[in-house]
């Protein structure tokens, strides 16, 4: 159990220590992760950025992924995406309305500056949690294409066969704790508050 977002970032920076010193780029899944991604910048000396991905919400269960997509528009489905109400029309919609979401978060998050790029860095990737690893899986495949030297994914809590199925993406998989029982991310946490986006904006234009 953590006692919050920041305890989280703070443990796994410590077992990201090694790179400290190396200039490594931390990217934030908003909107949870975006603060633990600048405790972990802050500890390791690397830089801030956020990775911009949606998932695709399953039809009257918005909580539950059925996939997600990246700022490019490529998209990833999961298996039981059908199972569970992903028709071809309603995926088109659910699309078009996560695309408009995450070019509405581009303009809102940075504004005064470009994405860093993460070609040739060491780039690790944070969210505060993975289920289904969705987002993850979206953020993951975008970035590999942009030719980092190595890709890190940290997260503080996931289950086992989702951890398994993002370190097929990954360099490296940092994850402090995957218990077999996993009904949600908050679970984990003993404050698990919703994070807006104007305090992503604010850390964004602190870093």
């Amino acid at each position: 159990m953590f006692r919050d977002r920041l305890d989280a970032a703070r443990q796994l920076a410590d077992r990201l220590k090694n790179y400290r010193g190396k200039h490594p780029l931390i990217l934030g899944i908003p909107r949870g992760a975006v603060g633990m991604a600048k405790v972990i910048a802050d500890q390791l000396e690397g830089e801030l950025d956020v990775v911009l991905v949606r998932k695709l919400r399953a039809p009257q269960q918005p909580e539950l992924a059925i996939g997600s997509v990246d700022e490019s528009g490529w998209t990833y489905l999961s298996e039981y995406a059908q199972a569970y109400g992903g028709t071809a029309d309603y995926l088109a919609t659910e699309k078009q309305a996560q695309m408009a979401t995450l070019r509405q978060r581009r303009a809102q998050y940075t504004p005064i500056r470009p994405s860093i790029s993460p070609s040739g860095r060491i780039v690790i990737v944070v969210d505060d949690g993975l289920a289904t690893g969705a987002t993850m899986i979206s953020a993951l495949h975008g970035l590999r294409a942009k030719k980092p030297a190595k890709l890190i994914c940290a997260v503080p809590v996931a289950p086992p066969d989702t951890l398994a199925t993002v370190a097929e993406l990954a360099d490296e998989v940092v994850c402090l704790d995957a218990p077999a029982f996993f009904r949600a991310v908050g679970q984990f946490y003993q404050h698990f508050e919703q994070v807006e986006d104007e305090e992503v904006t604010r850390i964004l234009q602190q870093a």
